[in-house]
């Protein structure tokens, strides 16, 4: 009985989760520089923020995936976590990909 119970509620998650993923991410790997362009509410305003940056970190988990960024700014440098899935970002472009390197 409680197995079936745990699968209805996995069902339930799951549907819920697909009306909230995005669907036009494109494919982001570590050290690639990518711009992030992130709505900003300013007391009545909002306005679209552009952070710049290389990707430090990636974590895949589903609807809570996060990348990393870090930029350096007046040679201080910032890291800033950014949901991938949130409604705050209104766009991710990647700029400059890696390059893979094979070691033989």
């Amino acid at each position: 009985m409680r197995l079936k119970t745990t699968m209805k509620l996995k069902q339930v998650l799951k549907s819920i989760e697909t009306d909230y993923k995005k669907t036009d991410l494109p494919k982001i790997s570590i050290g690639d520089v990518i711009r992030v362009n992130v709505f900003i509410q300013e007391s009545s305003k909002t306005r679209v923020q552009a952070y710049r940056g290389t990707v430090t970190s990636y974590h895949r988990a589903g609807l809570n995936s996060t990348i990393t960024v870090r930029r350096v700014s007046k040679g201080v440098g910032i890291d800033r976590i950014f949901p991938l899935h949130s409604p705050d970002i209104q766009s991710i472009e990647v700029l400059e990909r890696t390059r893979k390197e094979s070691f033989v």
